[in-house]
């Protein structure tokens, strides 16, 4: 029970999310590939639907209260604005699914719900985009620690090492196709 609570809690944090949460509790915890699915994949929505939640209420207290903060705010949307609100024009808000479904470091759910609350996503428009998102960044996070799992067991250490070399060049080369776009 306590490697459930311990899986939920890992996949709330905001570095770690599903990308900690599936392999410490496959790897570490012993849990079972579809637990270690389901109890990451609702510690993440969890975390979202209480940032979508909050992160309005939040802003606008500390912008009434707080000139430093109406400032910050004020700074923040309009300077993020300007620099994404073409892309954002261009795919709209279903860009929520592939920036979360991609499981890379700074694309998960915190992310996304900062993402919708600056540019004004509605909740309602922003969770389930952002939820389908999770959904598949779990079966991919969940595949891929199976996959590294099984490598090891029948190939050693030297071929997972192999394993992880390729998937950060993976990364580099998507961190490149994605600033063109």
């Amino acid at each position: 029970m306590i490697e459930l609570i311990k899986t939920f809690l890992l996949a709330m944090t905001p570095v770690g999310e599903l990308r900690i949460a599936i392999p410490m509790a496959i790897g570490v915890y012993g849990l079972s590939p579809i637990v270690a699915y389901f109890v990451s994949v609702l510690g993440n929505l969890f975390v979202v639907l209480i940032l979508l939640t909050l992160l309005n209420k939040v802003s606008s207290f500390l912008s009434r209260h707080s000139s430093f903060f109406k400032w910050f705010f004020d700074k923040l949307f309009s300077h993020t604005r300007d620099k994404y609100s073409d892309k954002v024009a261009k795919y709209g808000p279903y860009l929520l699914i592939v920036f979360v479904a991609i499981p890379l470091p700074i694309t998960g759910g915190w992310t996304a719900s900062l993402v919708s609350f600056v540019f004004g996503i509605q909740i309602k428009k922003a969770f389930p985009l952002i939820a389908l998102g999770v959904l598949i960044a779990g079966l991919i996070v969940s595949f891929l620690t199976v996959f590294g799992v099984a490598i090891n067991d029948y190939f050693g250490t030297q071929a997972l090492i192999g394993f992880l070399f390729m998937l950060l060049l993976l990364f580099v080369i998507y961190r490149n196709l994605f600033k063109k776009i």
